[in-house]
Formats: C-alpha cells, structure tokens, sequence
C-alpha cells in the first residue's frame, strides 16, 4: 500500500480511503507454506470493508490489484460480492494475460529452481531490474528504493518472492473469468497506463482501446509501471477527471 503515498493526500481530500498491503507484500504477513492466491486476496478485501463497514466501494488498483480487482468485478457479476463496486480506476497491470510480458527474473521464479531468486537478490540486482520497469526521467530515488527494498525483506519476504509469482500463470488458467469481469461489468472503468512500461504499458493500452468501443483509457506516454509515484499529479488528475465525468453513475 505504500505505493499509494504519493497520491494519498489528493486523493483523500475527495474520498475516504482504505488500503491495505495484501498477503506476503509489504508490512503483511509472509507465510512461507502457503500458496499465494488472487481469489484469497480478494476475499483479504472483502473482510476489510466487512469490518469497515463499507457497503459500497470505487476501488483504484494497480500491477497485482488489478486482477483482484477483476476478481471483485467478477463477484459482483454474479451477485456474490459482499459490498457494492461502484466504480473502478486501473493502473498498469496484466488486464489481459496474453499481453502481459513477464521479465525474466519472472519467468525464472516459476520454474523448479524459483525459489533461489530471493537467495540471490541484493538491493542492487533489486535496483537494476526495478530500474526498467520506470520511464526514461521518471526513477525511484535511492530513497524510494530503500523504502521499497526494506518492504521487500520485511517479514524475510525474500524467501517467498517466488510463490507471489503465482498470479501469472493464475491468470491465464481463468482469463474467461476475469476477462469477461471486464466485458460484463456495468460500473464505469478506467485505465490509466504508463505507456513506457515494458511489462504492461502502450501495448496495454491500445489493445484496451480495441477491446471494447468506448473504452475509456488515459496513456501517459514516457511513464513507466509505477505511474502513482512516477506521475503523481497526472494520475490524480487523470482519476479526479473521470470521477468527474461519472459522478451521476457513480455517487
């Protein structure tokens, strides 16, 4: 949920906000026997608006929460979701497993041997891998790499970087369902996407364009994976405009 720091502030000038560092991420718990699931993390989700007492929801997600986003939208689709989505911003992510292109320290992790990426990981293989995944101009200071490499090894998640990996191929095994999430919800959507990303940037985006007619879709053309801390204000901006925009469907 750090990642979300640098729009906080804007952001909850206009909204109540909750977020929370899901399984094995950040200041959450790190199980290492366990097998790290996109439909347990959104049921992580519904307990926490359950216990805030949130019965309906807009939900900005990015990279992972996308597709447990997808899953919430999914839910909701078949009358199974415990509180109301009423609107939906994504940021870069794998949207569409098809079009997702994993990094090769990715496609390693999900091998037999994936588990020797956290034995080998130092801050500087960290930042070299972390580094292209940004735009050209747009970095993570050293600062902001010492922040996210102590969330990294908080709770010895390094020995558990390989299992997070799940999702990919968690992703193509119910593309029809979270895919289809997109194509039968009802709720406005967003995308906001960093079009240097190599992972999940233009390429994203247009085929989102294509994918349906009036697809509503924001490119921010020399940012990378991280446009919340990348761009800041565009992804504010880019979020307020089109909560502007649907404030009938929406409020």
């Amino acid at each position: 949920s750090w990642d979300w720091n640098f729009i906080w502030r804007d952001i909850a000038a206009h909204f109540r906000l909750a977020a929370l560092d899901m399984l094995g991420f950040g200041l959450s718990e790190k199980p290492g026997n366990i097998a790290y699931s996109i439909f347990s993390q959104a049921d992580f989700q519904e307990a926490l608006l359950e216990h805030l007492g949130v019965s309906e929801a807009h939900i900005l997600a990015h990279d992972y929460g996308d597709t447990v986003a997808q899953e919430l939208l999914a839910r909701q689709n078949d009358g199974a979701l415990s509180f109301a989505i009423k609107s939906v911003v994504f940021l870069n992510g794998g949207l569409f497993p098809e079009l997702h292109r994993a990094r090769p320290v990715q496609k390693f992790g999900l091998t037999p041997f994936g588990f020797l990426i956290g034995l080998v990981m130092s801050r500087a293989r960290f930042r070299k891998s972390f580094d292209e995944l940004f735009g050209a101009d747009t970095k993570a200071s050293d600062e902001e790499l010492d922040a996210y490499w102590a969330l990294i090894q908080e709770g010895g998640g390094r020995r558990i970087l390989h299992k997070l990996l799940a999702y990919i191929p968690e992703r193509r095994k119910n593309r029809e369902r979270w895919v289809g999430a997109l194509r039968a919800s009802s709720v406005p959507l967003r995308l906001i996407d960093g079009g240097a990303d190599p992972v999940s940037g233009a390429h994203l985006y247009r085929h989102y364009r294509e994918f349906a007619p009036n697809a509503d879709a924001v490119l921010l053309d020399e940012i990378g994976h991280y446009p919340q801390t990348e761009a800041p204000a565009a992804v504010v901006a880019a979020f307020l405009d089109f909560h502007r925009r649907h404030r009938r469907a929406c409020v």
